[in-house]
């Protein structure tokens, strides 16, 4: 549209002036000029070969378009392409284009090398961060994909290259960490001996050691370090009780193997039976076992004969006295406890059964008594030193606790746990060494000693915040003063002051427990107080949104003036929002319910625009149809007949119709009325051949009454032998004035074929001359030459016609009605006349007068 602002003269045409041929005095000599220039030029393109200067000079000096846009294709730099875009700005449109392209271009490519650098710059920094995690490799490879830099395609490669390695190398630190882990929960539930457990689990250790002085250490989950801590330190502390239940095992199935090979009558059951009691306690997976073992070889040996000494107090006499009971239960529930290893149980009955005095033992009991003090302390003994390790084991998980970064809440929890834990080695296992406790003191007081600041840091806020909540309480309570000394109040200003004070206690943070539940009950009385005159004030504001409300429900939305008073409510709506602002809650409904009513008396208005529409719709629908059957009845043959009918109906069928869509008005009533002009063209089509049918038959006849006439006045023969009546009926029918003129006048001259001849004859030789003349004056009012011959007669006759009609002061006559009266005279006419008779009738029957 514009291209002719970027048109230099040179454009237009092959000459430099840019003037065309026809305007140039000496064509010929400006072309061969403007030839020769451009070869020159062209050849001066062809010669830049990449020379980005000498393309610059002459894109700016060359007068020729297609030459510069080809020198154009040697400029690349940014300099080169600013300095010919400067230049060709306004000149060259395509070059400009050109310059452009590769000016964007070039300052794209550079936007995405440092888009490039500063995606190197990030792998960088992530290559030297020791918690490098996948997420943030993915984000910089997401980066990346969207950067076309190719140039730094190979630095960043070399980069991505080592942060995969440092991933995978994370991946297979986790994965070993992972495989340790499951392998020391299997080690829990193995069949090892003592010391390979020993073994595996300082293997263990190690590994784990490595694993944690890894360079991807960090990448460890702390909880899965912790849980192969906390696993590796139960199975240690293990290894003492399981040492000492393989023992036993050990002795008793050595003792099962030696009294085997014993010959049968070396021992008896009773001796047996103690020895097997003396022996440690197995651990209960295999101690059922053993001791079916056992009682197999029981029952292989002679009872024992009975003793034929007796018991001194017999010899004596006195009865020997059982103890009760509750002893042997406590005895029971002792070995009970000792059998599942519980060292505190079993000395709790141990104690029991001390303080059972004056209760004499049978040998039997005595010895079970005996044996289980006896295995209670070697058990005591073991607990000790397993209690000792154990010790050593929390001491060092207590001295890691200090290079864990723990969450602080977490921190004091860990060290609780490590003082319940020692509590617990203390009873389970004794006392422990002063040395031991002194060090589990100071470690726990180590660890500990973030937490303590960290709760002393909170302890400070929850005094600030305390000092913030009341000074919230005063801003309050200065508020509510000045609300009672009557000054003039501004609700807006009062609800946000009432909202900001909310807000900035529901942000306070904690406060001392002793002190919140006052704190807060002297806000919430100071805020009631300052708040109930917003409160009532918020009811008034909101009946009144009601009101506005209840006045756009009530709105009639057909009235044209419905929209204006809409509006003007939706302004008051607005500035009442801005001068109270409700309770967000209640400022939603409201505006909700007031909306609903807005957006209801928009739909009833688009309900009625689209009925009206529709109706428009169905009103064009009716039009169409009158259209189509009106043209189909164009179409049709023999339509004339029955064309103004079909007009009457169709005018009246259109006018009841009512207004169709505007859009389509002006295409509706062009086709309805080409409609009715293709009709009216039948109409007139057939209006014309009814009128040349007419023309001919009264041509027709008045040559038949003229022939008669001249028949009649010859007097020959021809005229009764003539069957004329049949030559009158065989032509068609006439107008009824017409007809009934020439009618009589072709009756006249028939019956004048008999007696009346002559004076018939007289009566068309006398009628010649007054034929002639109304002739004449008919020509002249029709305006049709009459010849040269009456000229002379012509003139006289349009004197007197017009000296007569400015006398009378009337207008000439009707021409129809004149000519109907020539075609009533009787006269003999000879062919001159008859040719002027017809043709004065052509003129006006085609007048329509």
């Amino acid at each position: 549209m514009f291209e002719f602002l970027f048109k230099r003269p040179a454009d237009k045409s092959d000459t430099p002036a840019g003037k065309s041929a026809q305007a140039s005095p000496h064509p010929a000599p400006a072309a061969a000029q403007t030839s020769a220039l451009r070869a020159q030029q062209a050849e001066k393109v062809a010669a830049l070969a990449g020379d980005e200067a000498a393309a610059v000079e002459f894109i700016l000096q060359s007068d020729f378009s297609e030459l510069r846009l080809a020198a154009a294709e040697h400029v690349h730099s940014a300099a080169a392409l600013d300095r010919v875009h400067a230049a060709m700005r306004n000149t060259d449109r395509r070059v400009a284009k050109l310059m452009q392209s590769r000016l964007d271009a070039l300052r794209h490519h550079q936007a995405e090398l440092v888009r490039g650098q500063a995606c190197i710059e990030q792998a960088q920094a992530l290559l030297k961060d020791e918690k490098l995690s996948p997420n943030q490799v993915a984000d910089l490879d997401r980066r990346w994909s969207v950067i076309a830099a190719p140039e730094l395609a190979g630095q960043f490669d070399g980069i991505r290259a080592q942060l995969a390695q440092r991933l995978e190398a994370q991946v297979s630190l986790q994965r070993a960490m992972i495989d340790s882990l499951t392998a020391l929960r299997a080690l829990g539930s193995s069949d090892l001996r003592a010391a390979e457990l020993g073994e595996r689990l300082e293997q263990m250790a190690q590994a784990h050691a490595a694993a944690l002085a890894a360079p991807e250490h960090t990448s460890l989950p702390r909880s899965l370090t912790n849980e192969f801590a906390s696993e590796h330190a139960r199975l240690t502390a293990s290894l003492g009780a399981l040492e000492q239940g393989q023992s036993a095992v050990i002795a008793r199935e050595t003792a099962l193997a030696e009294w085997r090979a014993t010959p049968p009558g070396a021992f008896n059951q009773e001796q047996l039976k103690k020895a097997w009691q003396q022996l440690p306690p197995a651990p209960k997976d295999a101690a059922a076992d053993l001791q079916q073992r056992f009682e197999v070889l029981l029952a292989s040996l002679p009872a024992p004969a009975p003793s034929a000494h007796k018991p001194k107090e017999a010899r004596k006499g006195a009865p020997a006295q059982a103890p009760d009971q509750h002893f042997i239960d406590t005895l029971d529930a002792m070995e009970a406890a000792l059998q599942q290893g519980s060292l505190g149980s079993a000395a709790d009955m141990d104690k029991i059964l001390k303080d059972s005095k004056g209760t004499r033992l049978t040998p039997a009991l005595a010895d079970r008594l005996a044996h289980a003090r006896a295995e209670l302390k070697r058990l005591s003994d073991w607990a000790r030193w397993g209690g000792n390790v154990s010790r050593e084991e929390l001491i060092k998980a207590v001295e890691q606790l200090v290079t864990q970064k723990l969450a602080m809440s977490e921190l004091a929890k860990k060290v609780g746990s490590m003082r319940e834990r020692w509590k617990a080695l203390d009873t389970l296992s004794g006392a422990a060494p002063k040395s031991l406790w002194e060090r589990f003191d100071a470690a726990c007081s180590a660890a500990y000693a973030p937490a303590a600041a960290h709760f002393k840091h909170l302890a400070d806020e929850r005094h600030t915040n305390a000092a913030k909540a009341q000074a919230l309480i005063a801003e309050a309570a200065l508020e509510t003063a000045k609300l009672a000394e009557g000054e003039s109040v501004d609700w807006k200003h009062m609800a946000a002051t009432v909202q900001r004070m909310r807000l900035a206690w529901s942000h306070l943070g904690a406060i001392d427990r002793k002190e919140k539940k006052r704190l807060d009950q002297e806000f919430t009385d100071a805020l009631n107080t300052l708040q109930a005159p917003l409160e009532q004030q918020r009811k008034n504001e909101v009946a009144e949104r009601e009101a506005m409300i209840a006045q756009v429900a009530a709105l009639d939305a057909h009235d044209r003036h419905a929209l204006d008073t809409l509006r003007a409510l939706q302004e008051r709506w607005q500035e009442h929002a801005r001068a109270l602002p409700l309770e967000r809650k209640s400022e939603q409904a409201l505006w909700q319910k007031f909306r609903a009513a807005c957006d209801a008396v928009f739909a009833r208005r688009k309900e009625s625009a689209n009925a009206a529409d529709a109706e428009r719709r169905s009103h064009q629908e009716a039009k169409d149809a009158i259209s189509a059957r009106l043209e189909h009845a164009a179409s049709e043959p023999g339509v004339a007949a029955q064309a103004a009918k079909l007009l009457r109906e169709a005018a009246a069928e259109w006018n009841a119709i009512g207004a169709v869509p505007r859009a389509h008005e002006a295409k509706v009533e062009k086709r309805y009325h080409a409609a009715i002009a293709a009709l009216q063209h039948h109409v007139d089509a057939a209006k014309r051949d009814a009128s040349r049918a007419q023309a001919s038959a009264l041509r027709d006849k008045l040559r038949l009454c003229q022939e008669l006439e001249a028949q009649v006045a010859a007097g020959g023969p021809d005229a009764d032998s003539i069957d004329w009546a049949a030559r009158w009926s065989a032509l068609p029918a006439l107008d009824a004035n017409y007809e009934r003129t020439l009618k009589a006048r072709f009756d006249a001259a028939l019956a004048a074929r008999g007696e009346g001849r002559a004076a018939f004859a007289a009566l068309l030789e006398k009628n010649r001359a007054p034929l002639l003349h109304e002739v004449l004056r008919l020509e002249i009012a029709a305006g049709i030459d009459s010849g040269s011959e009456f000229a002379r007669e012509r003139l006289k006759l349009q004197v007197e016609t017009l000296q007569s009609s400015l006398k009378s002061g009337q207008k000439p006559g009707n021409q129809a009605a004149q000519f109907l009266q020539l075609c009533a005279m009787p006269a003999l006419v000879d062919d001159r006349t008859a040719s002027r008779i017809e043709h004065l009738f052509t003129r006006i029957a085609r007048d329509g007068k």
